[in-house]
């Protein structure tokens, strides 16, 4: 396939199973389009993903500020109770002069998230009021470069096998903050695994294209 200038790589899309090269077409809502070599879905487009991704964003930053500000776990030993917060545990390893892992613990399960989420939310709104063109692609551009480093699900295992090694030594209680990570965790995998980045691309690019374009393509 002869390629003439860049702007007609926008119009290509490589299979994310088989890496077959295809030409974008256009498809209806609701509607998938699948390689024509391993017939695996490459992308799908649904008119109300703005609506959808905005709602679940608010959603996630809201189970988000509620497993960082309250306790995630009570712990009793010998009639002594303490209480575990994930800023808590972060500045715990400051105190103890673990000034790196501190660091990149901060950025993987406090930073990192909170960004990524907050982008989420700025580009949704965005499509979803139809403005901001160029500022849409600088968001999408900086997200997929912070998507591979979100650590929230890896955070939540960890949590799980320390509390499972410590069942035997001391009484465990599930605070709130533990459960709304549970559900923040469920919305991050949603959001950031089962809908693609390129079907944002897309959604932007149907809601930036100019109206006589659109009219043509229908």
């Amino acid at each position: 396939m002869k390629i003439e200038n860049e702007d007609a790589l926008d119009n290509l899309v490589i299979c994310p199973q088989c890496h077959t090269l295809h030409q974008e077409i256009p498809i209806e809502d609701g509607a998938k389009a699948c390689c024509s070599e391993c017939k695996s879905i490459m992308y799908r487009y649904d008119s109300r993903l703005a609506e959808h991704g905005l709602a679940l964003s608010i959603a996630a930053l809201v189970f988000f500020a509620v497993a960082n500000f309250f306790p995630l776990v009570k712990i009793e030993l010998l009639g002594n109770e303490q209480f575990i917060t994930i800023p808590k545990t972060v500045m715990s390893l400051f105190e103890n002069g673990f000034f790196i892992v501190g660091m990149i613990c901060a950025f993987l399960i406090f930073i990192f998230p909170l960004m990524i989420f907050v982008i989420y939310l700025l580009i949704f709104a965005l499509l979803k009021l139809r403005k901001g063109e160029q500022f849409s692609k600088e968001l999408l551009i900086l997200l997929s470069r912070l998507k591979p480093w979100s650590m929230s699900d890896i955070f939540l295992i960890s949590i799980l096998v320390a509390l499972v090694k410590l069942i035997g030594y001391a009484q465990i209680h599930m605070g709130i903050a533990f459960w709304a990570l549970i559900v923040f965790v469920l919305l991050d995998i949603y959001l950031t695994r089962s809908i693609h980045i390129s079907e944002i691309w897309m959604l932007r690019k149907r809601v930036f294209l100019p109206k006589a374009k659109q009219e043509n393509a229908v």
